[in-house]
């Protein structure tokens, strides 16, 4: 049935979403045009996906600590890294989209709730070299792999922070003047998507960016995403399909586009 249902919604989005010339907003006009559709290669590019391919050719087993995968149950499953990295990371094309929306945003912190294997937190890092980089992460063991890959590319930046969110993320929120940009990952329940979404509110500001990884996963993450698009906060909202992007921008008509990727 899970499949079924999101093909029915790939398929709709894909039939109600516009390209860039059907985007009346300058701001949405130009992050579609110069940002979401950049196809150029970057040799950041290549030196990212270079620690992908160790990871996939990676045949050691390590505990993985489920948390946030839909079930209120804590699951302990052993899986190789070269697995994970096969089905776990996100894929190039959406790790580079995320890289390109950092770096054009260029913020001066970055939170990031997801960690894995570390090759996302290392393109955010690497978008925006001076930003401090929040990576936080449930599983003991995975984070120990990402962490060792940080340090052996000397990414100084990136603070690793390992626990269940709903312990370590309102101490890091607390502890920032202002919230610049959050990729929220790692744990697809509606409940969890809204009290991460909310705890942020008090500390974001005109420039902001939010980002919600697999608004349509499931039922409750898209429920998850119809309540954030309507928050009186929030003024545009970029639904990817695979990701939804939400700006706080004041000077903006508080607009949701449906964007093909």
């Amino acid at each position: 049935m899970f499949n079924i249902r999101f093909a029915k919604d790939y398929l709709s989005h894909r039939f109600h979403a516009k390209s860039r010339h059907g985007t009346h907003s300058p701001f949405v006009y130009r992050l579609v045009d110069t940002i979401i559709y950049d196809k150029s290669p970057k040799k950041v590019y290549t030196e990212v996906e270079s620690i992908r391919k160790e990871l996939l050719a990676d045949d050691d087993t390590i505990t993985i600590l489920d948390l946030g995968a839909g079930s209120h149950v804590n699951n302990n499953r052993q899986k190789k890294i070269s697995d994970i990295a096969a089905h776990a990371l996100k894929p190039p094309k959406m790790a580079q989209l995320l890289y390109r929306l950092v770096a054009d945003l260029q913020p001066k912190n970055i939170l990031e709730l997801g960690t894995c294997l570390g090759v996302t937190s290392i393109y955010l890092q690497k978008a925006a070299p001076d930003a401090k980089v929040y990576t936080l992460e449930g599983s003991p063991e995975t984070a120990t792999v990402a962490q060792a890959i940080f340090d052996k590319a000397s990414l100084n930046n990136i603070q690793l922070v390992v626990g269940n969110f709903d312990d370590t993320l309102p101490g890091i929120i607390n502890s920032l003047d202002k919230l610049d940009f959050m990729f929220v990952d790692g744990n697809h329940q509606k409940d969890a998507t809204l009290k991460y979404f909310n705890w942020a509110l008090p500390k974001v500001h005109e420039d902001t960016m939010l980002i919600f990884d697999d608004i349509y996963w499931s039922e409750g993450m898209k429920e998850a995403w119809t309540e954030i698009k309507a928050h009186p906060q929030v003024k545009v909202t970029v639904d990817l399909f695979w990701i939804g992007l939400v700006f706080f921008k004041s000077g903006q008509a508080k607009e949701d586009f449906k964007i093909k990727i």
